[in-house]
């Protein structure tokens, strides 16, 4: 749907009050669609995100292991991180599979874009599927320690399902990959590695 809304919420200033190499929070002083006055504090991400759902020629995935400094936790996902807001997603993502897990696809579509709780953040995450894969050398960056894990594609939507996989890329690009795959409206051949058939 595009349907056009106007803003009933009123700026009456914007200030930055924090500020890295990464991201910035802004407060701003508003005026409520009800017209009382309020602050509104938005978190921008200097970058947007990215995720792949890499599947290799026996219908497995390629998930990634790394622990979450925001989250305190250990956390599964597809292979995902950070592009440039002037470059193009798709080369922003092949970089990250790279990186991540060595792998370089002749294959890519574009499954989504979404926005990554948008009552806090402006940012904003595209999501691809990947076949055809090759395997080299990965490539980490030195914030990441990273374990590489390749299951089957039902076993990945199951871990999505079940809570295993809690990371809102992976879950919603694997569901989406499900759900186009079911309808027939991937291309036929990695429909079968997803599928099985």
């Amino acid at each position: 749907m595009s349907e056009e809304h106007e803003n009933p919420w009123t700026v009456l200033s914007a200030t930055t009050k924090y500020a890295n190499a990464w991201m910035e929070v802004v407060e701003h002083r508003v005026l409520t669609p009800q017209g009382n006055p309020g602050i509104y504090g938005v978190v921008r991400p200097h970058c947007i995100a990215t995720g792949v759902v890499p599947i290799d020629d026996e219908g497995r995935v390629t998930l990634v292991g790394q622990f979450r400094f925001a989250l305190d936790q250990y956390s599964w996902e597809i292979p995902e991180g950070g592009g440039e807001k002037n470059v193009e997603p798709l080369v922003s993502v092949q970089r990250e599979l790279l990186e991540e897990t060595g792998q370089t696809a002749r294959h890519w579509l574009p499954l989504m874009t979404l926005h990554l709780s948008n009552s806090l953040t402006d940012e904003v995450a595209y999501g691809f599927l990947a076949w055809g894969l090759e395997q080299g050398e990965a490539q980490p960056d030195d914030t990441e320690m990273i374990e590489v894990r390749r299951v089957p594609f039902a076993e990945a939507l199951e871990m999505a399902l079940d809570g295993r996989i809690t990371d809102a890329i992976a879950v919603t690009a694997l569901l989406k990959v499900q759900v186009l795959a079911t309808a027939g409206r991937l291309p036929e051949d990695v429909t079968r590695l997803i599928l099985g058939r």
